[in-house]
């Protein structure tokens, strides 16, 4: 079931003062183990007061477990269908050689996103990360639209999505998933919980994936990037007799994946062109709270990710690591109408490549935060949070935010207003996709500044609700890729402010197991042209995309579900064979159904088999600047796929 309440997003002049109401550990742990369908109320700790989703000044979108069991069905390997299909949330391909992807929240860059478990930074820079999370054992996703730095600093321009873990149940149970797709694709997924003491639980997640490299036009260039993943990660959550509690976490993934050329095949200048990358992550973080008698509560997060990629791209292969280490305290109280929170955290990112050392960076970024919320009476909320960053390579940034919550009845509207930064380091999407061999060394970069603004419409009464949001984002010094020989690139910073201005509508309606849900989404987003004349707009971000999802769901009987997603027209940077792609449509059905403790499932996405390379090869003529053999993506690249298989409850 997917939960929204209030609006959150991007526009301003400059903001004062903000409240940022972002999802961190603390959701995960709002209670002791109990059986999820005993919970009928959703709270968001993210805003460091504990309250109802519905109680909060900023929207927070919250997608519960029942949607999470339905996307697990589509995607069983990662959560790129559950977050893409979020209205004014886009999955964006990276780098169709290997399959890699980044989130774009209202039509903003997706590196200006954040991606949180339990509200620790896990998974490092999105790219490949977003598809290597299995969505087994999520309880909750939390989404945050709009600039976030005034909580989470320099990582949070565009939003939050923060991933909440399944809480383990008072009895023990285990689930198994196995898939299988007729595009070659094989996922197991096993998940067990279980109370080890009174006040001590457990869960195990863990999961094999596999995909054979396909080349499905023939061109000898392979569309669906090969791989074989596995991913192990066990959990503990401990709950005290005062009201102390804690989650540790630990987590290990290996990948390797394939593209570029098939073995014997050439790109058009004759030569073979592998593309490969080998990942290895390890992660350990730990959330816990402290009740302090006449102070309030003390919480506290720390973590560490190691990540290390051996890179191909060609002739040229890259080792690399990425280490990220986080820890924050923070102490929160409530008397009557008014909570605080204020605290003191420290990120430090280090990146390191053998092979280009020019690109190797180490920041470190101590910062205080402080966060007010004021409810006046029972119809308005009035919240104020700041942060300052002290950057070890971009300075001293201010990052304040301010929004306000008013329910006249069976309307709920929201505003709020905020400033944000972002701290540019050589990971934009073309490197992504091609590397450092053709990037000049990194000059004297500014920080990306945005000022961001939202309003926020609710109407929800019976069966009914209605939601509208209007939003915008200004970004200053916004950092582009630009061409300065026949094979070389350079970063540098536009000069001129880069727009986004949208809105999104949605209407639901509720009938006993029927629900029926319709979106639209308008993003109107330009930046200062490259060549540095005039205003184009962003390359790959439709203006127009819409949805629309019939669900009929019995408990103990199954669920049939169809949906139906439109994409709009895109303009396309760089690209030999078009200015401007296609619309189209992607259609989609899911069957299950429940045998006992069985459950049967079948799922056919894009029924029209829409596929880019139906329209123009995925391969240009002649390699370009950066080096990239293929154009950006701007339509599926798989095309039909079905997938069917059986998931095991004990």
């Amino acid at each position: 079931m997917f939960y929204q309440y209030g609006a959150l997003s991007p526009l301003a002049a400059s903001a004062a003062a903000t409240l940022l109401v972002c999802v961190t550990a603390a959701q995960a742990q709002t209670l002791p183990p109990q059986p999820e369908d005993a919970i009928e109320e959703v709270v968001v700790q993210a805003t460091r007061a504990g309250r109802r989703l519905q109680d909060e000044p900023i929207r927070v979108d919250v997608i519960g477990r029942e949607e999470i069991d339905e996307k697990s069905l589509m995607t069983p390997g990662n959560i790129s269908t559950l977050v893409n299909e979020t209205p004014g949330i886009r999955v964006q391909v990276t780098a169709p050689s290997l399959g890699a992807a980044n989130i774009r929240i209202q039509g903003m860059a997706g590196r200006y996103t954040l991606l949180l478990t339990d509200g620790l930074p896990l998974y490092g820079g999105q790219s490949l990360g977003l598809l290597q999370i299995p969505p087994t054992d999520l309880g909750q996703v939390e989404v945050i639209k709009g600039s976030v730095s005034a909580l989470y600093g320099a990582s949070a321009l565009g939003g939050v999505i923060n991933l909440v873990s399944r809480r383990p149940t008072p009895e023990p149970e285990s689930e198994v998933l196995l898939n299988l797709t007729h595009r070659g694709g094989q996922d197991v997924t096993a998940y067990s919980s279980a109370p080890a003491t009174q006040s001590l639980s457990y869960s195990l997640t863990g999961g094999y994936h596999r995909q054979t490299r396909k080349d499905l036009d023939g061109d000898g260039w392979i569309d669906m990037a090969g791989f074989e993943r596995w991913t192990l990660r066990p959990r503990l959550f401990w709950y005290g007799d005062n009201g102390a509690k804690a989650l540790l976490t630990l987590g290990a993934m290996r990948e390797q994946r394939e593209g570029g050329t098939l073995s014997g095949r050439t790109v058009p200048d004759g030569t073979a062109f592998p593309e490969t990358q080998v990942s290895r992550r390890n992660d350990a973080g730990v959330t816990a709270q402290f009740p302090l008698q006449g102070l309030g509560t003390l919480s506290l997060r720390a973590s560490s990710m190691t990540q290390r990629h051996e890179h191909r791209f060609g002739e040229v292969i890259d080792r690399d690591s990425h280490l990220t280490g986080f820890a924050e305290a923070a102490l929160k109280s409530e008397t009557g109408p008014t909570a605080w929170v204020g605290g003191v955290a420290f990120q430090s990112d280090h990146y390191h490549s053998k092979g280009f050392s020019d690109f190797n960076y180490h920041f470190s970024v101590p910062g205080l935060f402080g966060q007010v919320e004021q409810t006046m009476g029972e119809r308005l909320t009035l919240a104020l949070s700041a942060r300052v960053d002290d950057h070890s390579r971009y300075g001293t940034q201010y990052s304040p935010r301010l929004s306000l919550l008013y329910r006249p009845g069976h309307l709920t509207v929201r505003a709020s207003v905020g400033r944000g930064f972002h701290a540019p380091t050589p990971f934009v999407e073309a490197i992504e996709a091609t590397g450092f061999g053709r990037l000049e060394p990194l000059g004297d970069l500014r920080p990306e500044v945005a000022r961001t603004a939202s309003i926020d419409l609710t109407y929800a009464r019976g069966p009914m609700e209605a939601n509208m949001t209007l939003f915008g984002a200004d970004i200053d010094d916004a950092v582009q890729l630009r061409q300065t020989g026949p094979a070389s690139v350079r970063l540098l910073n536009a000069a001129g402010v880069t727009r986004t201005r949208g809105s999104e509508w949605r209407l639901r309606y509720r009938h006993e197991a029927l629900t029926l849900t319709g979106s639209y989404v308008f993003v109107d987003a330009t930046e200062p042209d490259p060549s540095g004349i005039g205003r184009r707009a962003q390359p790959t971000t439709p203006k127009h995309t819409g949805g629309f999802v019939a669900m009929w769901e019995e408990h103990d009987i199954g669920r049939i579900g169809f949906e139906a997603y439109y994409t709009g027209r895109q303009t396309l940077d760089d690209n030999p064979y078009r200015r401007e792609s296609k619309p189209y449509w992607e259609l989609g059905l899911l069957g299950e159904r429940v045998v006992g403790k069985v459950r049967l499932f079948l799922n056919a996405e894009n029924l029209l088999n829409v596929r880019q390379t139906r329209h123009n090869p995925l391969v240009r003529r002649q390699q370009a600047a950066d080096g990239r053999w293929t154009v950006e993506a701007w339509a599926p690249i798989d095309g039909f796929v079905l997938n069917g298989g059986v998931r095991m409850r004990f």
